[in-house]
């Protein structure tokens, strides 16, 4: 009777530890500041995503490229149509600006984010994350208008089961 009971003990212990012991680095979606996972992209330490919208004004798209590492997620790349309302004019610091194929692009960003607030688009931005060469419309995952924060965590098993992935590996 004392070994049964030792095994279902170290059975329980060993089920708690594979729920909540974190293992799997993701950006995660989370409702406004709380901690309710809307979706969630499967990535890797020094992955780059981007986010891809149609600029509300000038009605063409902009893309934001960041690399993700030590937890924080940093802007190193912005491209976009033209110099209409919202749009930077030129670099900033050691960031490097240049026109290629139509495009306005600021390179060598160095901006860096615990995470970021974004307002999903109702009506034109129609915003998008590209990761690994693949485009995932945020609406099909989160409710146009909905605020989210994106952040770069590790999560477990519990957070996983309480998000949709939006990634397939």
């Amino acid at each position: 009777m004392k070994k049964k009971l030792i095994y279902v003990f170290m059975l329980f212990i060993t089920i708690l530890l594979i729920l909540f012991i974190p293992f799997k680095n993701t950006v995660a979606f989370h409702y406004e500041d709380t901690s309710k996972l809307l979706a969630y992209l499967s990535v890797n330490d020094m992955d780059t995503f981007q986010i891809k919208y149609t600029h509300s004004i000038h009605l063409t798209d902009v893309i934001e490229t960041y690399e993700l590492s030590n937890k924080q997620i940093k802007q190193i790349e912005l491209s976009y149509d033209t110099f209409a309302v919202g749009m930077p004019s030129g670099p900033e610091g050691d960031e490097i600006f240049e026109r290629k194929d139509g495009q306005y692009i600021i390179s060598n960003m160095n901006r860096t984010f615990p995470f970021i607030d974004l307002s999903t688009g109702q009506v034109v931005a129609n915003h998008r994350v590209v990761s690994k060469g693949k485009e995932y419309e945020l609406k099909k995952y989160i409710k146009p208008g909905t605020w989210v924060r994106i952040s770069y965590e590790t999560m477990n098993l519990f957070q996983l089961l309480r998000g949709v992935k939006m990634n397939e590996r």
